[in-house]
């Protein structure tokens, strides 16, 4: 996950009077740990988020005193506290319901992982998954961020987007790679994610995953507009993209159809 650059929040401020800087950075806090950073201390935070350790500080203290972080005098870690943001989005999120138990079908008629996942800025966030044996817990998945830009899931979610918020995006762009096989070129990355938005699906083969082939659709709402993607990944020694396209593309098809009449 790129680092965390708490500028961009107070550029953001000078948009909005009522904007609260001390609250934006004590998200920020929140956000800079992670798989690779689960615990850290005082000045680790302050380096993680580019602010004076002093505001870290207190931001620490403000999130301990509320539950999310703890301590033991050196060390700071988050607590399942934080869940409760998480459990608050899931639980207000009706998508998140419904795609939840479909995922878990489709991974068992597929006999691949099945997730659904949303666009947050320049990653996708997974909001259900499904996986047709239990060795993979879902809860881990839930919530996993992954780069837009070299995903099935978030090409297809970007062929969504209008072309002014897509040229946006892709200026901003800096494509790191994930695997040896991932596009940096910017010029074929925007092609391809022309080509999901004219062929109403994308295939990512082993660009954010060695050995793994994805497929992801759209998921529209009533008035057209893609607000999830739906996603079958397999490993390579399954079989071929083409037939991982003949067979997995029909089934999809045929859900997000289903599902983009329950979406609100």
């Amino acid at each position: 996950m790129a680092r965390l650059r708490v500028q961009d929040a107070e550029r953001r401020q000078g948009t909005n009077p009522d904007f609260l800087e001390a609250l934006a950075r004590g998200l920020a806090v929140l956000q800079a740990f992670g798989p690779d950073r689960r615990q850290m201390t005082l000045a680790e935070v302050a380096r993680q988020v580019d602010l004076p350790r002093a505001t870290v500080r207190r931001a620490l203290i403000t999130l301990t005193e509320l539950g999310h972080v703890e301590s033991d005098g050196r060390l700071f870690r988050l607590t399942p506290g934080v869940l409760r943001l998480a459990a608050a989005y899931l639980g207000s999120n009706g998508a998140s319901t419904i795609l939840q138990p479909w995922c878990e079908r489709l991974s068992l008629e597929l006999g691949g992982p099945c997730s659904a996942a949303v666009l947050d800025g320049e990653e996708i966030v997974f909001v259900a998954y499904g996986q047709p044996t239990r060795m993979a817990s879902v809860t881990t998945m839930v919530g996993w961020r992954l780069p837009a830009f070299c995903t099935a899931l978030g090409r297809v979610l970007l062929a969504g987007l209008p072309d002014a918020e897509l040229d946006t995006f892709l200026a901003a762009l800096e494509p790191a790679p994930v695997t040896p096989q991932t596009e940096l070129d910017r010029r074929r990355i925007r092609a391809r994610i022309q080509a999901a938005r004219r062929e109403g699906f994308a295939l990512v083969d082993q660009e954010a995953e060695i050995g793994f082939r994805s497929l992801a659709v759209p998921l529209r709402r009533y008035d057209g507009r893609v607000i999830a993607a739906l996603n079958l990944g397999l490993h390579t020694e399954r079989g071929t993209a083409a037939a991982l396209r003949e067979t997995a593309l029909p089934v999809l098809r045929a859900a997000a159809e289903e599902i983009g009449a329950l979406l609100v």
